[in-house]
């Protein structure tokens, strides 16, 4: 597995015990890095996503079910609403080419996800994409100033 795909993974991890749970990210974090230790860059790199994607993690629910609207993000199962939320955040928040950020959510979908995961990511980051600066601007209206 490559770095960065450990760190998202790990990310993922943090944010579906997040999502499921209620423990505090932090604090799911430090116990996933304790069992799963990353070189300090990749823990970084995870530690990003997981306090980039939990504080906005409703503004990115609204955003995605405009893309999903005959899914319900209540009734996407936990992991692929996490990997999506992942996903949408690195496109809009972040650098990441979006080639790479698509394609680091089907292999998750493909690792974490039912069989029908990884089209189904697909087909909603696909959608996501087409109108990829109304959805920037729509996140970035609603993100704190300290993610922008």
């Amino acid at each position: 597995m490559k770095s960065r795909t450990q760190a998202r993974s790990l990310a993922l991890q943090v944010l579906y015990e997040v999502d499921l749970s209620h423990h505090s990210p932090a604090e799911a974090l430090q116990h996933r890095l304790e069992e799963t230790p990353l070189p300090p860059s990749l823990a970084e790199f995870a530690r990003q996503i997981v306090l980039g994607v939990h504080p906005v993690a409703k503004d990115l629910d609204r955003v995605l079910a405009h893309f999903a609207p005959e899914w319900p993000m209540e009734e996407i199962a936990a992991i692929d609403r996490n990997i999506l939320r992942i996903a949408c955040w690195e496109l809009t928040m972040t650098d990441t080419p979006i080639k790479v950020a698509i394609n680091e959510a089907v292999e998750l979908a493909k690792s974490y996800g039912s069989e029908n995961s990884p089209r189904f990511v697909n087909g909603v980051l696909g959608s996501v994409v087409n109108r990829l600066d109304e959805v920037k601007q729509a996140l970035m209206a609603v993100t704190p100033a300290k993610e922008k």
